[in-house]
């Protein structure tokens, strides 16, 4: 009983410290989907099947599953892509997408 205390202790602590280390926001999201997951699924494999290997493998599958909607779920944001143009004089320069890049007629 008090190994599995220290193990979840421990691994909420290890996936605390990687979401914290996420760069971009669906990094983040990603990170928080998998820690909120893995708590539901631990929780719930508990419930169902009341062993530890129960309580892993539904650990694993809700941070499996946390994770996929965290980053399906993060915002598309407009305007934040750069996208190279060739000017007349042939000269190469960055600049925010437009509705050419978004509606696939570039």
């Amino acid at each position: 009983m008090e190994f599995r205390k220290i193990t979840v202790a421990a691994a909420a602590l290890v996936a605390m410290a990687l979401a914290g280390c996420a760069t971009s926001e669906q990094q983040q999201r990603a990170g928080t989907g998998a820690l909120l997951g893995a708590g539901a699924g631990a929780l719930a494999g508990q419930a169902i099947g009341g062993n530890t290997k129960s309580t892993v493998v539904g650990a694993a599958g809700g941070a499996l599953l946390g994770a996929a909607i965290g980053t399906a779920t993060t915002p598309k944001r407009r305007g934040e892509e750069l996208c190279r143009y060739r000017a007349a004089d042939g000269s190469v320069y960055t600049a925010p997408c437009d509705e050419r890049y978004y509606g696939g007629g570039y």
